[in-house]
């Protein structure tokens, strides 16, 4: 299954860009300057000691309670799992709501957080407008805020670049809308790194 996700998260980025830019508004978005990833390699999980406590896979799917936030760009989502037969195969990913990509990091559990929204008004639309600064919030069901910092902002990422799903070894989230109505057309790409 973990050789599946790279293709998995291929075809969502690609059918999920058609169907994220179906109503949207506005131009295109403008370049950004930003510094392009190191590949990352998967953090190799490591066994608990016999009698200690088990930490939840950081990849299990969200549970039911998270929230995305960007202030500036008055984004305020409620977070649900992705469904990668809803979202790719029968192209129906609801609106409303930021999706968390099946396979990708829960947010506070040290790795790659993966989510992914129409690019329509009052959903990911202004993230054409993210910069390097803005800050971002994931609101947990326990009430904690944990603080993000946009540190790169990608206009036109090629949709067959999955690298952007891959764990990392470190806390990152990786935020993805579409800029045109195209399968072909690039993808919008912001990461963003615990706040300091």
């Amino acid at each position: 299954m973990k050789r599946d996700l790279p293709v998995i998260a291929g075809l969502l980025l690609v059918v999920v860009g058609l169907g994220l830019w179906l109503g949207a508004t506005g131009s295109a978005p403008a370049a950004v300057a930003g510094p392009t990833p190191a590949a990352s390699r998967p953090a190799t999980p490591t066994p608990a000691p016999s009698g200690a406590a088990v930490t939840p896979d950081p990849r299990s799917p969200i549970p039911d309670g998270y929230r995305i936030q960007i202030p500036r760009l008055a984004i305020d989502l409620p977070i649900a799992e992705g469904d990668i037969v809803r979202d790719i195969d029968l192209q129906k990913t609801p609106e409303n709501y930021a999706f968390h990509l099946t396979g990708t990091s829960v947010p506070g559990r040290g790795s790659n957080s993966y989510f992914y929204a129409h690019a329509r008004t009052g959903m990911f639309l202004t993230l054409w407008k993210a910069r390097s600064g803005d800050e971002i919030f994931i609101s947990t069901p326990d009430g904690k805020a944990l603080k993000f910092v946009v540190s790169e902002v990608h206009p036109a990422i090629v949709p067959t670049d999955v690298s952007w799903a891959q764990p990392t070894r470190t806390e990152r989230l990786t935020l993805q809308t579409s800029t045109g109505p195209n399968p072909t057309d690039p993808r919008f790409v912001v990461v963003a790194l615990p706040a300091p």
